[in-house]
């Protein structure tokens, strides 16, 4: 078996790393090895799993607790966190102890819910789509329940099945690892405790097949990026007398060419000409929801002023609130003069120049304090 790499070196982070910090990387390397952009490269679709996996575990305060203290050890037991996402959801910390010494510890106090296999896939969407929601169609590769033998696993119903041999029914094998008793799934019956007598000609006795389908899945307006969407019993299917793992859909938000969105509201930067900045203005703008606002410039405003539109931001999860939208003002300095304009605009500087305080306080303030600088220095 390979030898698994270091969460943290698969997220390229420190071990000390913010919750921020590892939210923001995964997403760096989600992005860069999803299947969508490395269509055919098996290694890329294994480093998209890996990339999933260390974040599943390091953004769960108990999960990174026991990898920190345990490695994958901590993981490797037969419940649902064998080999996949699960962890250790229901019990936390003290069931880490239970897996590892078994019945060192006065033995479990019940035994789990067998899960299939839960599925990640990653769906990106508009910032016009995050903000009305939208069902988005996703197609996923995965175990369903098998036809054939309605997932017994048997080519003969009536044939039934036998007490697993490598397990005696428990579904668990144990082995010694160090210092510690580590339980992992049969490797025989799969978790199962029994072995199908007479298996399906089709799935050869595992109860699934693998099969390509598409799922629709509603993505509820206000959502963000990087959000996860679980999807309860979507995942792969276990088997007989084994409930479907979840699917968990990752939302990407697509960056927008004139939005850029802060939470609940929302950032317009509209540029204006010089002498629309000085003298004032009317200007007409969009909004996410595909209207239009008008928005009134008074005379001698600067690059960086705000003018805030209540409640024509973002869609609040949840809610029917919504965020505010702010118009933020860029002048632009006049390029590709013609002569009549650069003659105009000597005018104007050869006229502003007899009251430069009044004309321009800031700049005039500048170069006073850098006079009072210099002369200091002298």
């Amino acid at each position: 078996m390979a030898t698994k790499m270091d969460f943290y070196a698969v997220l390229e982070v420190t071990r000390d790393a913010s919750p921020e910090v590892l939210k923001k990387a995964y997403r760096k390397q989600a992005m860069k090895y999803h299947p969508d952009r490395n269509p055919g490269d098996a290694s890329a679709e294994q480093k998209f799993k890996e990339v999933n996996e260390a974040y599943d575990i390091l953004k769960d305060d108990q999960k990174r607790a026991a990898y920190d203290q345990y490695g994958h050890a901590a993981f490797e037991g037969g419940g649902p966190g064998a080999g996949g996402f699960g962890g250790f959801e229901a019990g936390g910390l003290g069931d880490i102890f239970e897996q590892m010494f078994g019945d060192m510890m006065g033995g479990r106090r019940g035994g789990r819910r067998r899960t299939g296999a839960d599925v990640q896939v990653q769906v990106e969407i508009s910032l016009t789509e995050a903000f009305s929601g939208v069902t988005k169609p996703v197609e996923i590769r995965t175990r369903i329940t098998c036809e054939a033998c309605d997932g017994t696993g048997s080519a003969d119903k009536d044939a039934g099945s036998s007490t697993c041999p490598t397990c005696h029914g428990a579904g668990k094998v144990r082995a010694q690892q160090g210092f510690f008793l580590v339980e992992r799934a049969c490797p025989t019956c799969h978790g199962a405790g029994k072995v199908v007598r007479n298996p399906c000609r089709v799935c050869h006795g595992a109860g699934t097949t693998q099969e390509t389908r598409t799922l629709d899945v509603q993505i509820p307006a206000g959502v963000e990026d990087g959000t996860r969407i679980r999807m309860p019993g979507a995942g792969e299917a276990g088997g007989q007398g084994v409930q479907p793992g979840d699917l968990y859909v990752h939302v990407g938000v697509l960056a927008h060419e004139i939005f850029q969105r802060d939470g609940a509201n929302i950032y317009c930067r509209v540029p204006l000409r010089m002498t629309q900045a000085a003298l004032g203005t009317e200007v007409e703008v969009p909004v996410i929801d595909g209207s239009r606002a008008k928005v009134k410039i008074p005379p001698a405003t600067q690059t960086g002023e705000n003018f805030r539109l209540r409640g024509k931001g973002f869609s609040v999860l949840r809610s029917a609130a919504r965020g505010d939208m702010y118009i933020q003002v860029a002048v632009e300095t006049p390029q590709r003069l013609t002569k009549r304009q650069r003659e105009l605009l000597e005018e104007f500087e050869a006229e502003a120049g007899a009251d430069h305080a009044t004309a321009s306080p800031e700049n005039a303030g500048f170069f006073s304090k850098v006079r009072d600088f210099f002369e200091g220095k002298a």
